[in-house]
């Protein structure tokens, strides 16, 4: 089951980031990760770090950087990820967890722990520990975890300067357990990078999806 659910998302999940093109945008993005950016370990643990420069107007970062933003940058991934798979794959949230899921339960992908925030003046994180699912290796579960990070690069001149980083750390695909590393790089890894490289130009447009758990007020 696990290996049909990722091929299904690597074809859906390449061709919706592939139909994404470059709109006029109040903001600007730019991918700066670096080649190698996904690694994996001897004992296969991955390691994927995806990073953006975002420049967007002064008067827009004033108004964006709040927790409340911080909680619907997530939100905004999470929707993000289900329209790059024509909405196959949904998150459904409980007071505990946040499970992505195939159509419905018990097709459950992946499973999280409910989110912890990290808040500084310049800095704000987004933090899911990976509890199971049909993507993570029987041997490794509650190994893991997904963050999305954003740091003020330069937030004193116009236009300001924002870092935005998704990384996946500890993480052990099932794919790769079955199928073997090459595999997995071929396939889930590297549409992993093509989508959230997709995610991350979008915020040029700097629209973010409310949350509906609101955490923060809003």
């Amino acid at each position: 089951m696990a290996k049909i659910a990722a091929a299904l998302l690597a074809l859906l999940a390449g061709i919706a980031a592939s139909r994404w093109r470059r709109r006029t945008h109040p903001a600007r993005t730019v991918i700066v990760s670096p080649r190698g950016s996904t690694v994996i370990a001897a004992d296969g643990a991955v390691r994927s770090t995806q990073t953006a420069h975002l420049s967007l107007p002064q008067e827009q970062l004033q108004r964006l950087w709040t927790p409340a933003n911080l909680e619907n940058l997530g939100s905004t991934y999470w929707r993000f990820l289900s329209r790059a798979t024509f909405g196959l794959v949904r998150v459904m949230y409980r007071q505990h967890d946040r499970s992505v899921v195939l159509l419905a339960r018990p097709l459950t992908l992946l499973r999280f722990d409910a989110p912890v925030y990290e808040l500084e003046r310049d800095h704000g994180k987004i933090s899911w520990r990976i509890r199971d699912g049909l993507l993570v290796s029987r041997a490794n579960t509650g190994s893991g975890g997904l963050s999305l990070e954003v740091r003020k690069l330069d937030g004193e001149h116009d236009p300001a300067t924002l870092m935005i980083r998704v990384e996946v750390a500890n993480f052990y695909p099932a794919i790769a357990s079955g199928l073997g590393t090459a595999v997995y790089e071929a396939t889930q890894a590297f549409v992993h990078v093509l989508v959230t490289h997709a995610f991350l130009r979008s915020l040029a447009s700097l629209n973010l999806v409310e949350s509906r758990v609101r955490r923060f007020p809003h």
